[in-house]
């Protein structure tokens, strides 16, 4: 796949060999704050993503119903929208790989009308009687969503989650830690390495497709950087 900087971020295999699996991977800042986006991605966005008929378990269905139902059912004011492709609850900066996955332009967002004449109260549904002054509340207002990483962004000068000093490691079932010499050494004792010559280290990268094989395979396996990068089945 083409390995453009704006496209997608790479990170370091290590390999065995012998054993036909990944041990552990080197990962950049960029690679840690996107595994940590895929914990602040609503469960509608996963199946949205995933597509519907690829999930595992009956969550699909569910999609399917929604997507079925007839607006006749649902509350005034709702948009299908809000539950088809909601927003992620966190705003990630950093590489854009990361907004790949996360960024969806909200043409449906849900609206809000105020009373123009006390600004008192709030309702999703125009020309809702306010309770104090009895004036209909048919203003239309914007909700703005908090953005948190904004914050982060501000005091840090970074964004994302993580800092961007630190290489990090992250295990073959996406457990993430920061790398060390020691560390390295300590997790080949902890896989019982005898051969070091059976070791390869190897260079992918991750874009779109292998960011959304990386979030189906966390949700079906353990060995998730193995499957998706050396191609073996499921475990």
């Amino acid at each position: 796949m083409a390995t453009s900087n704006t496209t997608s971020v790479s990170l370091k295999l290590l390999i065995d060999t012998k054993g036909g699996k990944v041990l552990f991977a080197e990962a950049s800042k960029d690679v840690v704050d996107f595994l940590f986006t895929l914990l602040s991605l609503p469960v509608g966005t996963v199946i949205r993503l995933l597509s519907k008929d690829a999930m595992v378990g009956t969550l699909g269905k569910l999609y399917e119903s929604v997507e079925n139902i007839s607006y006749t059912y649902l509350q005034p004011n709702l948009k299908k929208d809000t539950l088809l492709k909601p927003k992620a609850a966190v705003a990630v900066a950093g590489s854009n790989i990361l907004l790949l996955l996360t960024n969806d332009v909200d043409s449906n967002a849900k609206q809000f009308y105020i009373c123009a004449k006390c600004n008192r109260h709030i309702s999703d549904v125009s020309g809702t009687v306010c309770p104090s002054c009895r004036y209909p509340m048919s203003t239309q207002v914007t909700y703005v969503c908090p953005q948190a990483s904004s914050t982060v962004a501000a005091t840090s000068g970074e964004g994302g989650y993580v800092k961007g000093v630190v290489t990090y490691m992250i295990m073959d079932n996406l457990e993430v830690k920061p790398m060390s010499t020691i560390s390295s050494i300590a997790m080949l004792n902890q896989f019982n390495v005898k051969e070091v010559g059976a070791l390869e280290e190897k260079v992918v990268y991750l874009g779109m497709d292998e960011g959304l094989k990386l979030l189906k395979a966390s949700l079906e396996t353990s060995t998730v950087l193995t499957n998706v990068f050396l191609g073996n089945k499921m475990a």
